[in-house]
């Protein structure tokens, strides 16, 4: 006894168990703790309990019921073909090919291109569990000519899976390249490349879509190709080797009933299964040959696959299927994972695995003839029994392509293989399992009262239906060679052994239950607890096993650790800092352990490469994680542990990593319970948790411990609400090792008991005990005490529940009672169980109680109750010769976690004592004093000791008013009122008369009197409940809401002295923005960001300075002089756009810096340099702002200071909080909860309205001190707005959609914009974009409205059909009202300059100093006083800033517009009432479809602006319109063109030449394509043009794109708008008369940037296609003519490319005007013709000299035909000449004349 309690408080000390709930009590067991503890690993007691572990006689249950795999959820992935690029063909007509599994969707068809640009969206919805979607692969092919008659040649493909793309940050990639390659031809190389933007939403997730980048960016293919991090860009081919070598262990199927009478006849006794096994990887299948008629398959064979490696596929399916001729069924299913079997580190390996056996589990093994459990065979959830097991190996050999033996196919091979020696997967030794069942409670009473018995299994030992198997030659004799199995079949499953040893008792004897009560029986064991064992046979690989403990126990200790930091940061303990120092070393002490133990035992056999380079990881990774443990431990300050912790949890996710082992050894136990022989429900224990090693850290966390274990219902069964009422909980104790360590199996036992065994013959040797007998009992007193429960789920109709809790302690249970319709009971409650029964010593229990399980149910009418959660807790113990009293006594209420499934579903405050009843019986028991409540009859409260501290509080009430309140029962809500309920006190609200005419409340403010705990933490939740009253005084609850926490509710006086407001020295704050008072636009210059030119603002003769400093740079430059009639609202959007851009690049560098430079204190906003270029007026002082190296391109560098406009990547209000800055809105609930895993998004569809107010809570002293002016009417609430209706016009800007869902069969989508607010709707239906998934809107809608009648606005985008209704596509809700009264002024943003004509006009009809004036007077503000040399003053904060102003005319105007523009917006920076004022902008907002909730369709930009009716009237609205498409012409001369390849043979002189044409047209139009006239018979690849080709096109400046307007068929509606790139396309044909063209060669210029042309035909080359980055690049539109020679290239046999020509050309730009002003004609015609070429007349030359030609004929060309020919005639004659002599010539021989 002695040594297990110090070993108790050894492990304790050490933390072993990880806290399932929150942390530990240590000061409960701080007083037997010798020598007191190191502050540092201790935290103090906590308000919220966990069930720790205080010894080692116990393992700690896991709470969590529901198997998280297996259930199908909802799925989207969108993937948007943008472009291909350098497709390997000549002249093709390429689409793309997106397939996911079985679903193909494919792009349109582009003509004659290798660089086709599509920019299509394509969605696949799918409803699958996770593992399945992750598996599917995504294959991106491009098909080239395809049509309704052929299907097309593939070019290349390129494939990944799903579960790839879900793993990148956000779960998508971006604009990246797919690197085609071709599965037929793996020598080929590229094919070509695929840009393209996937993404992967799950129910719930949010896409971040970054904002669009310039083009340029992304055209290098190389530096953004479609691979996750850390994959090389160049992939090779591999061969990937499954060898499969046999199978063993699998479940006996006698299937069909024709075997059973044929057996019966004959006697004939065949093995019914006929196994394969099939491997699915990467998409590709292959599969072993059947073995008839075998339960012991011997395959020996290898299937090949060939893939790239790395693949981007996670996971290869391996499956054990009976091969059957009507369906094959499998029979067990086992998932290699690729990350587990290699590593990609600078010390990696490639995969490798095994010779391993890998376990399969699945269904039971009985055989049933419909399953139900079959899909767990197929893989699906998780198994319930072991299927069989199977022994493979896996290598990786990388090719070589260019070596001539390899074939160069994809095609899966299948080969044989050699048999492989018995020991090479590791020596045969004899397991040991032993358990014993302590107890059996809480059998669910459905399962009936037969009698029921518990079956233990491992592998396929203890298995009732296979019998016993053993190994034919014992693996105690040594020679463990041969492993067949043979089956004993006896009628009993108690079988003898060759030494007379009993191989196993797997089951205990059936007993029949005892009703605990309605719920639940229990099994009598009292004081005889029955035991199991079996003896097994496997190969010895303990050591996998062990390695894999020490990281768990490791990461087990540090997860509990975490749990502690952070639960001290929530409970807002003291020193966080000082546990997560001590974590932290415990962390690098395991760490140091682990590297001292892993590396024995290494020269076991069975030892396979992967087990060796897996050590070397383990070590090297551990070894590291180590040593920045030990790091970081320095480095923890209070201010950085949230940090620390993030990375401490990195750690974790690692060992976690490290810990799961991909080769098996030992199968995993599992327990059945069994009532008359029907199999009920299961638990699987991991065999690595109960192995036994003598090393403590080696040892599984649960062997020889007591373990409670849930037993749960098996298959899908299991899912969902039936899944989470318990089926038993057992304790159980286990224990696993090999027989001959068996000696202490029993040790971790609680002690006091003697052993059973089965009566043997004298002389034989003991056998394990069959059942244990417990001689030492103690009694006990149990009280537990129920104080009360908070955001419970909600069970009923009406969004309440009516809850009480079940209270399960050893073979008893007592129940609280029921409270109705709440969410937030509070029970008050004492349970005192008399009488409790524990087997075991004293001192044991004291330290190791069993555990207390707490379920709460809603009590419903009808029907029995429904489960709401279930929790875990442990009591604390006092035995009878202890004191009653501090440290440990009385126990403190402490929050539980309430788990329904997985989910959290609330919390209980309750603590739990377990008093011993000593030799004097109950007198010795402390008295149970408490005010005992006549009225509540025999129910007791909770006593005095235990209850909180109150204190007494007044709460006041805002109430506002409520909004969107939905039918109850089908009535409207007419007269509603709010009631308002916190611990049991309350308070009514005035009752609104008519709803429909105004829904606000006519008093504003009322308060009550409430007494809470003082300890915050204990406060209880507060109840909004708002009920309908309707006639005959009858009351309907229309929707209720709990505020569980009120702390942000609590005001705390503030601290005058603290706050500066008093003091009265003036503080200078600082502008440091740029001036806004040169707005002359031609002196404004950019300043380059390596420049340090700064204009500072406290400059005094800073009108000098600046300006001069300004002049002077101004001079270089030229190109970029900005015309301020140029510049739009776009120009501002477009640049905003790109400043956005540039923050988040640098927040995303700034992120990765801070990782590196993690610990040098440095934070966001101090990198705030002079030198950092004061260019973005808006984003300065964020310190985001990207420092752009010196010398990038010359565009890039001179930024056009524009006024920007803040664009928010997401909605406004999450930018501002919600705008609750004082009016909250809370929720309304109503109906059940949803029982998915997330519950939040099944809220959404339980709102049934709003209610608008807030809260304000206090302690009621004497002192409560008042200013001068306050109202006690209004009590906390001050200076708020009067909520009487409001007349306001609202304007509402949208600006464009982005990536919508597609609505139309095509893949895209006819949009337009829908606007509903209050009664008015708004359908913008006849200004539908066409085919268009990104439309540009650019509209303004003035909707006029009264608050709060019409308060929420729905911007809604639907999709436009000719024929029936109008699709939704997708609509987003705006709150207008909190926006309206919100201090942040969200009513007309404040732009970043002051301007009173231009594109940055003012907007708002309040000037700034008249804003300011009036948020001084509403702030009671001393200001604004404007001083001299532009400075304003408020309270005692000083702005400065010009006070110039320009108008239309350019005169200069003093004024103090900009004072106040600065003091706005520096408004935050104000005493007391200072808050950020929203900055003029653009919010961009996500948009949903009611139907499928939680996954965006698309992404809305708008902004909404509001003008109270009773102000000045605002001016118009800003126009937004698109920019209009100019026109432009573009005229290409061809002039000559050098060097073309030569593609004919002339027939009759032999000399190569070409009929050379060139072809040209604008990207996208090739319908528009022009050609030259042909030069004929050129010799030398010279050609002569002086050929006009005219193009005319409408062209937007802004995005650089063309814009085309074409039918997309000649069925379509209407019109469809393009935009595309600019991009001339030029080409060389030879032409031919008879056969199609020769395609030669071609280039595409970016009229944009292009390489400028060579001066001469000698200086062009290939470089300036292949090696763009080098060359000088102009474009046309810069410089409007151009003129030079360019190469045209094509790529050869080899892929590679080759140059095919060079053409001299001249490139002239104009407007659409000058086009007109100064025509042209097309070819050489008139106006301004082109003179005729002059080319050489070689064409009717060879009829000059035909002799000539035919000497070439004969003697050059032909000259072997004709001498051929010749000979075969002297031939022919001289056998002519013989046939005709022969007759006569032997007539005169045989006539002899």
């Amino acid at each position: 006894m002695k040594r297990s309690k110090h070993r108790g408080l050894k492990e304790d000390r050490n933390g072993d168990e990880p806290a399932i709930l929150e942390t530990e009590n240590l000061d409960r067991q701080g007083m037997f703790m010798e020598g007191g503890p190191d502050p540092d690993t201790i935290s103090l007691a906590s308000v919220t309990a966990v069930t720790t572990n205080v010894s080692n006689k116990r393992s700690k249950p896991d709470i969590k019921m529901e198997p998280s795999s297996g259930r199908p959820v909802d799925y989207q992935v969108s993937v948007t073909v943008i472009e291909a690029r350098q497709l390997v063909g000549l002249n093709m007509d390429p689409m793309v090919c997106v397939e996911i599994g079985e679903d193909k969707k494919y792009t349109s068809m582009k003509e004659s291109t290798n660089c086709p640009y599509y920019n299509e969206y394509f969605v696949f919805d799918f409803h699958v569990p996770p593992d399945v979607m992750f598996d599917k692969i995504l294959k991106l092919s491009v098909i080239h000519s395809k049509n309704l008659l052929r299907s097309g040649t593939l070019v290349g493909s390129f494939k990944l899976d799903v579960g790839t793309i879900y793993s990148q940050p956000d779960h998508q990639f971006y604009h990246k390249w797919a690197l085609l390659s071709d599965p037929e031809d793996i020598s080929a190389g590229c094919k070509g490349y695929v840009k393209c933007d996937i993404a992967v939403v799950a129910k719930g997730d949010t896409i971040k879509t970054p904002h669009k980048a310039n083009e340029s960016d992304e055209d290098d293919i190389e530096g953004n190709l479609l691979l996750p991090e850390g994959v090389p860009a160049e992939r090779q081919w591999a061969r990937y080797y499954l060898k499969i070598y046999r199978a063993e262990g699998l479940p006996r199927m006698n299937t069909s009933i024709m075997a059973n009478v044929k057996k019966a006849f004959i006697g004939e006794n065949k093995d019914l299964v006929d196994p394969y096994v099939l491997v699915l990887f990467a998409g590709q299948k292959g599969k072993t040959s059947v073995q008839k008629s075998c339960y012991e398959p011997i395959w020996n064979e290898q299937i090949v696959f060939t893939e790239m490696f790395p693949p981007l596929c996670k996971r290869m399916k391996i499956q054990i299927r009976d091969s059957d001729k009507v369906n094959d069924v499998a029979i067990g299913t086992h998932f290699l994972d690729l990350r587990n079997i290699s590593n990609d580190g600078d010390k990696g390996f490639l995969p490798t695995l095994g010779p391993a056996w890998v376990n399969m589990y699945g269904s039971t093994r009985t055989y049933t003839l419909m399953d139900e459990y079959q899909e767990l065979n197929e893989g699906l959830g998780e198994g319930v029994s072991f299927r069989a097991r199977l022994l493979i190996s896996l290598g990786v050999e990388l090719l070589d392509p260019s070596s001539p033996d390899i074939t160069s196919s994809t095609e899966v091979q299948l080969e044989g293989v050699p048999n492989i020696s018995e020991t090479a997967t590791g020596k045969v030794e004899e397991f040991f399992l032993f358990g014993s069942f302590l107890e059996a409670t809480m059998i669910d009473r459905k399962i009936g009262d037969k009698p029921i018995n518990f079956e233990v299994t491992i592998g396929y030992y203890g298995n009732e239906i296979d019998g016993v198997a053993q190994p034919r030659t014992k693996g105690k004799k040594g020679d463990g060679d041969e492993e067949e199995t043979e089956l004993i079949h006896n009628s009993s499953d108690e079988e003898i052994d060759d030494d007379g040893d009993l191989t196993s008792v797997a089951t205990t004897p059936p007993m029949k239950p005892v009703v605990t009560d309605r719920n639940y029986f229990h099994l009598p064991y009292f004081e005889r607890k029955p035991c199991i064992y079996i003896k097994s046979w496997w190969q010895d690989q303990r050591r996998r096993l062990y390695n894999a403990n020490i990281i768990d126990n490791v990461a087990d200790k540090l997860e509990d650790g975490l749990n502690d930091v952070q639960e001290i940061i929530k409970t807002e303990k003291t020193y966080p800092e000082r546990r997560l120092r001590g974590v932290l070393e415990d962390l690098s002490q395991g760490c140091s352990q682990f590297l001292s133990l892993a590396n024995k035992d290494q020269n076991l056999s069975g030892r396979t490469k992967l087990d060796r380079e897996r050590l070397k990881l383990c070590m090297s990774e551990v070894e590291t994680i180590g040593q920045q443990a030990k790091a970081m431990r320095t480095q923890v300050k209070k201010s950085t542990v949230r940090d620390k912790i993030k990375l401490a949890q990195n750690f974790l996710t690692k060992l976690r990593f490290l810990a799961d082992e991909p080769q098996h050894s030992v199968p995993d136990v599992f327990i059945w319970m069994i009532s008359n022989g029907k199999r009920i429900a299961y638990a699987r224990v991991p065999s690595k948790d109960i192995l036994y090693s003598s090393v403590d850290e080696e040892k599984g966390k649960d062997c020889g411990k007591v373990k409670t274990i849930f037993l749960r219902i098996p298959g899908k069964k299991g899912f969902g609400p039936a899944g989470w009422t318990v089926q038993s909980k057992i304790e159980i104790y286990l224990w696993l090792g090999l027989t001959r360590q068996r000696k202490d199996y029993l040790n971790g036992l609680p002690n006091g008991f003697e052993e059973n065994k089965l009566s043997r013959g004298p002389g034989l040797p003991s056998s394990p005990p069959i059942s244990l007998t417990y001689m030492m009992k103690q009694m006990f007193q149990l009280r537990v005490h129920m104080y009360q429960a908070r955001s419970l789920f909600a069970a009923d109709s009406t969004g309440l529940s009516d809850p009480f809790a079940r209270v399960f302690f050893s073979t008893q249970s007592q129940v609280t009672e029921v409270l109705a319709e709440t969410l937030c009971p509070t029970w008050d409650q004492l349970l005192v169980f008399e009488n409790v029964e524990l087997f075991g010593e004293a001192y044991e229990l004291r330290d190791d109680p069993p555990i207390i399980v707490i379920e709460l149910y809603d009590q419903d009418t009808v029907g029995k109750a429904d489960f709401m959660g279930r929790t875990f807790a442990k009591p604390v113990v006092k035995m009878a010769d202890e004191h009653y009293g501090p440290p440990r006594f009385p126990p403190q209420l402490e929050y539980y976690q309430i788990y329904r499934g997985n989910c959290t579903a609330g919390e209980m405050l309750a603590a739990f004592e377990l008093l011993q009843i000593g030799p004097n019986g109950k007198a010795d028991l402390p008295p149970i004093d408490g005010p005992t409540d006549m009225d509540r009859g025999p129910i007791l409260p909770v006593p005095l000791g235990i209850r909180p501290v109150l204190s007494k509080y007044r709460i006041e009430v805002l109430f506002w008013g409520l909004r969107d309140l939905k039918r109850v029962n089908l009535a409207q809500v007419d007269r509603p009122r709010v009631d308002i309920e916190c611990a049991g006190k309350g308070i009514q609200s005035s009752l609104i008369s008519n709803y429909k005419k105004n829904p606000n409340f006519s008093t504003l403010v009322k308060w009550f009197e409430v007494d809470l705990p003082e300890n915050e933490l204990l406060h209880p939740p507060l109840n909004i409940r708002v009920v309908d009253c309707r006639a005959f005084g009858r009351y309907t609850l229309v929707g209720s809401n709990a505020v569980t926490t009120l702390r942000k509710f609590i005001y705390r006086p503030t601290d005058k002295q603290a706050n500066n407001w008093t003091t009265t020295e003036e503080i200078i704050v600082v502008n440091i923005e740029p001036e806004p008072g040169f707005k002359k636009m031609d002196t404004v210059v950019k300043l380059d960001s390596c420049s340090d030119a700064v204009v500072k603002v406290e400059d005094d003769d800073k009108d000098g300075k600046g300006k001069k400093r300004k002049r002077k740079k101004g001079d270089e430059v030229e190109e970029e002089e900005l015309d301020e009639s140029m510049l739009d609202w776009w120009s501002k959007y477009f640049a905003s756009i790109e400043t956005l851009m540039e923050a988040l690049k640098a927040q995303e560098a700034a992120l990765s810096d801070s990782e590196d430079k993690d610990d040098m204190g440095v934070t966001d906003g101090s990198d705030i340099k002079p030198d950092d270029s004061p260019v973005k007026g808006t984003k300065r002082g964020k310190g985001k702002k990207e420092k752009k190296k010196p010398g990038v391109d010359p565009f890039e560098k001179k930024k056009p200071k524009l006024d920007e406009l803040k664009v928010y990547p997401k909605e406004l209000e999450s930018e501002f909080d919600n705008f609750e800055d004082w009016l909250h809105s809370f929720n309304l609930f109503r109906g059940k909860g949803g029982d998915d895993d997330d519950q939040n998004v099944m809220d959404e569809d339980r709102i049934v309205g709003k209610f608008k107010g807030s809260l304000c809570m206090y302690k009621v002293s004497d002192d409560m001190s008042r200013e001068v002016g306050f109202d006690s009417n209004m009590g906390m609430f001050q200076n708020i707005p009067h909520n009487d209706p409001i007349n306001v016009l609202v304007r509402i800007y949208v600006i464009r959609a982005t990536d919508l869902h597609p609505a139309d069969i095509n893949g895209k989508a006819d949009p337009y914009i829908a606007i509903r607010l209050g009664k008015t709707e708004i359908k913008d239906k006849e200004n539908y974009i066409s085919k268009q998934l990104n439309p540009l809107f650019g509209k303004s809608f003035d909707v006029e409205a009264t608050f709060p009648m019409d308060s929420t606005l729905m911007v809604s985008i639907y999709d436009w059909d000719l024929v029936g209704t109008d699709d939704l596509i997708g609509e987003t809700k705006i709150d207008l009202e909190n926006r309206f009264y919100s201090k942040h002024r969200a009513t007309c943003g404040i732009t970043s300059n002051y301007a009173i004509h231009g594109y940055n006009v003012w907007r708002d009809p309040m000037k700034p100093t008249q804003i300011l004036a009036k948020l001084c007077k509403d702030g009671k503000l001393d200001g604004p006083h404007y001083g001299p040399a532009g400075r304003v003053k408020v309270e005692n904060r000083v702005f400065m800033a010009p006070t110039e102003i320009e108008d239309e005319n350019g005169l200069k105007k003093q004024t103090d517009e900009h004072l106040a523009l600065t003091v706005l917006k520096h408004w935050e920076q104000i005493p007391r009432v200072g808050c950020k004022l929203v900055p003029e902008h653009v919010e961009t907002r996500p948009l949903l479809h009611p139907d499928k909730p939680g996954i965006e369709q698309g992404r809305i930009e708008m902004w909404v602006d509001m003008f109270p009716k009773d102000m000045t009237a605002p001016g118009p609205a800003l126009d937004i319109s698109p920019r209009k498409p100019k026109k432009f012409e573009l005229r290409v001369i061809i002039w000559n063109t050098d060097e073309v390849v030569l593609e004919d043979d002339d027939i009759f002189t032999g000399e190569k030449s070409s009929d050379i044409f060139v072809r040209g047209w604008l990207k996208g139009q090739q319908e528009d394509k022009q050609d030259t006239d042909v030069h004929y018979h050129s010799i030398t690849g010279e050609g002569n043009f002086n050929w006009r080709f005219v193009y005319p096109f409408d062209y937007l400046m802004a995005e650089e794109k063309i814009v085309i307007s074409k039918k997309e068929s000649m069925f379509a509606w209407d019109e469809t708008e393009y935009k595309i790139p600019a991009r001339l396309n030029l080409q060389v044909w030879d032409a031919d008369h008879f056969s199609a063209d020769d395609f030669l060669g071609a280039i595409e210029l970016d009229l944009n940037r292009f390489p400028r042309g060579a001066k001469t035909a000698k200086q062009c080359t290939i470089e300036m296609v292949t090696n763009e980055g080098e060359m000088p690049m102009v474009s046309i539109f810069k410089q409007k003519r151009i003129k030079g020679w360019w190469p045209f290239v094509a790529r050869n046999e080899e892929d590679e490319f080759e140059l095919t020509g060079k053409v001299e050309a001249e490139l002239h730009l104009l407007t659409g005007e000058e086009a007109e002003k100064s025509p042209v004609g097309e070819g050489r015609n008139e106006p301004e013709p082109l003179e005729k070429p002059n080319r050489p007349d070689t064409s009717l030359l060879w009829f000059l000299t035909p002799f000539k030609a035919i000497k070439n004929l004969v003697c050059n060309q032909y000259k072997w035909l004709a001498i051929k020919i010749v000979t075969a005639l002297l031939l022919l004659a001289m056998l002519a000449l013989f046939l005709y002599s022969m007759p006569g010539y032997m007539v005169k021989k045989m006539l002899g004349a």
